[in-house]
């Protein structure tokens, strides 16, 4: 089974750049999206659907901003949009995909990048989500936890780290 996470930097842009193509040579069984940016209705999915893969968006309520996705090939028994907790659904940063033996999540964690109060946000996103994956255990002991965790040990983690 082949597995992928991306960040997508907006699914409109990424599928001007190539993402479908990219997609079709790669073949993930399921692919977990980051930063869709867009709402289903404001792309053709046909392309992704004629690839085998069903769809699972969580966007934002703020258009054009964050949101996650699974796309598979492999349908999950079950699909959940979100942790439960408005501030975080709000902006679309998880989406998790039950299967036979194993659970699947796509998360954007927030940056942080922004001052203090967003600096703030990540770190309760941090314990958050933490506590979210410690519950989901119990019920789903295989999880798979992939996304943009907005983390960087080093400057050579970041793709651009002189313009970032």
């Amino acid at each position: 089974m082949k597995l992928i996470s991306y960040n997508v930097n907006g699914i409109r842009a990424a599928l001007n750049k190539g993402f479908a193509e990219w997609l079709q040579e790669e073949k993930p069984d399921i692919i977990g999206i980051q930063e869709l940016k867009a709402h289903e209705n404001q792309v053709d999915t046909s392309i992704f659907k004629d690839m085998g893969y069903e769809l699972y968006w969580f966007p934002a309520e703020k258009k054009g901003y964050s949101g996650v996705g699974i796309f598979s090939k492999i349908k999950p028994k079950n699909v959940n949009y979100g942790m439960g907790l408005e501030k975080y659904d709000s902006e679309g940063r998880l989406i998790r995909a039950d299967f036979e033996d194993f659970s699947f999540i796509s998360a954007y964690f927030p940056s942080g990048t922004t001052g203090d109060i967003r600096q703030d946000f990540k770190y309760e996103f941090l314990d958050d989500i933490y506590g979210y994956m410690q519950d989901l255990r119990k019920e789903y002991p295989n999880l798979i936890l992939s996304g943009d965790y907005n983390i960087c040990h080093k400057p050579i983690d970041i793709h651009n780290p002189i313009s970032n």
